[in-house]
């Protein structure tokens, strides 16, 4: 087998590189709130596959065309944005995604992905390497595929090998529990697959159709902290909200949807997360530094049950300072908070 592509003059140069840009990027987001440190971005809503808990995929949806991704890109970018990441759906169902991820680096953002895997094959990780692909994320629910889901280790490990071998990005093993994963002990083995190819491994909790919170049973929380003793540093490790959910505790914190993290959905209307779609839904061609401003000074109802780890994540940057003046309920209006200081 060949060197793999982490542990070449290259792979390891790309690897100084991307760490020092993250540092970057974590120091412009301390050093100033006017601009979201991430937006997640939809090229393609066709999904490949169908996992009973998803409500973020179809089946009959296009692409959105490379043009109008390029001007939505453009301008995450005029806004300033840190990360970029690409969902969906399925992004390598995508036609056109190496040009999409080129754009993201173009306007100077962290080039990330999250995808199922499946469609993944040496080629087809060259092609992200050249493209300039930072991150990868790819879930992995169960050993043997059921029908909750069919992304499981025994399908994709073929994969896993490739990716150690081949991709010069970082790649992190999302394993889960909760939403009906039929053996909570697959999330043990996964992680520790993950560590075994050199990859970072996070565990998630799955939420309901809301992003709302779903307490863990017993065996569920045991085998979540086990596997949250394995972990390997990764750029998307808090550990406090997280556990709380374990246990079934609301979270106390300020969520900055709509401000420092975005979602962009395939009509291009920003929303607050891929859980509260419609809220804003302000198009992101007409998306002003004001928005942003407004929205990082509006509390969410939703926050304290919120499950959504990648909003609370780049929320606490900012978790010390700008107390939120008002409050929405998605679906209601936004009303002022008596007494907030």
């Amino acid at each position: 087998m060949a060197t793999p592509a982490r542990l070449t003059a290259k792979g390891r140069a790309k690897a100084a590189l991307r760490r020092a840009r993250e540092l970057a990027l974590v120091g412009k987001a301390l050093a100033s709130t006017g601009h979201p440190v991430m937006a997640q971005i939809v090229p393609m809503r066709f999904c490949n596959l169908s996992c009973a808990y998803c409500n973020e995929y179809d089946k009959v949806s296009k692409p959105v065309p490379l043009a109008e991704m390029e001007r939505r890109i453009d301008h995450l970018g005029r806004l300033g944005t840190s990360i970029i990441t690409i969902s969906g759906g399925e992004p390598l169902t995508h036609p056109e995604l190496d040009g999409v991820i080129m754009r993201m680096r173009k306007v100077g953002a962290m080039a990330g992905m999250i995808t199922n895997g499946y469609l993944l094959n040496a080629e087809r990780i060259e092609r992200l390497n050249k493209a300039g692909l930072d991150h990868m994320q790819i879930s992995i629910d169960n050993i043997n595929p059921d029908d909750v889901s069919m992304k499981s280790l025994k399908v994709l490990d073929k994969k896993l090998e490739m990716l150690a071998e081949h991709a010069e990005f970082h790649v992190n093993i999302n394993s889960v529990v909760g939403g009906g994963i039929k053996n909570p002990n697959d999330a043990l083995v996964i992680s520790k697959r993950a560590l075994e190819l050199g990859f970072s491994n996070t565990i998630g909790i799955i939420h309901d159709g809301d992003g709302q919170l779903k307490p863990l049973g017993e065996e569920e929380a045991k085998i979540y902290f086990e596997v949250r003793g394995l972990e390997r540093r990764s750029y998307s490790r808090f550990n406090e909200f997280q556990e709380a959910i374990a246990q079934g505790r609301p979270n106390e914190w300020r969520c900055r949807a709509g401000s420092r993290y975005l979602y962009i959905c395939e009509d291009g209307l920003v929303h607050y997360c891929s859980q509260q779609r419609g809220f804003p839904g302000v198009p992101i061609a007409q998306y002003t530094r004001e928005d942003l401003k407004r929205e990082f000074l509006t509390a969410k109802s939703c926050a304290p049950n919120c499950t959504i780890s990648c909003v609370h994540q780049v929320s606490y940057i900012d978790h010390w300072r700008a107390p939120q003046k008002d409050m929405v309920s998605p679906g209601g209006h936004l009303v002022t908070i008596q007494g907030a200081n």
